[in-house]
């Protein structure tokens, strides 16, 4: 496969291409990554209202109706719902793990089966995520490139 990056001006807008024969999962893998590098979010701590770069969460949790954002060591609470990020998302590498909780899969440093058919998933800042029984499948499917 050979790539090629070309040099554009600053007036213009950047843009990715991708020549290939056909798009198999190989392709869709790279449109997902592409995609999930653009874009941001806002958020608020400490009455202060963010931006916080899709590529910098980990994950999005829903407790007692309020919705936060993490990031390595931030939290920053959303008035978005937690489906409304699955839809947002779910070409960006970020998947439904519980009933709870949206994952950045790109943040999951390590997984491995846990009681009851769940899995415990180590993020690269050191936290635990649960991935309920009912989400391992898709899970398993999006990393290994089926989904």
């Amino acid at each position: 496969m050979n790539i090629n990056v070309k040099k554009i001006g600053k007036n213009e807008e950047e843009y990715v291409e991708i020549g290939c024969y056909e798009q198999d999962g190989r392709v869709n893998d790279i449109v997902r990554f592409v995609k999930s590098l653009d874009g941001s979010i806002s958020g608020t701590k400490d009455d202060r209202i963010y931006e916080i770069p899709v590529t910098s969460i980990y994950y999005i949790e829903s407790v007692d109706n309020k919705t936060f954002i993490y990031s390595s060591k931030d939290c920053y609470e959303t008035t978005h719902k937690l489906y409304e990020f699955e839809q947002i998302l779910k070409e960006r590498n970020f998947l439904r793990i519980s009933k709870s909780v949206v994952l950045n899969i790109m943040k999951a440093e390590s997984v491995k089966p846990a009681l009851n058919g769940r899995f415990s998933c180590i993020l690269r800042n050191g936290e635990e995520v649960i991935i309920s029984r009912k989400y391992v499948n898709d899970f398993k499917e999006l990393i290994t490139g089926r989904g």
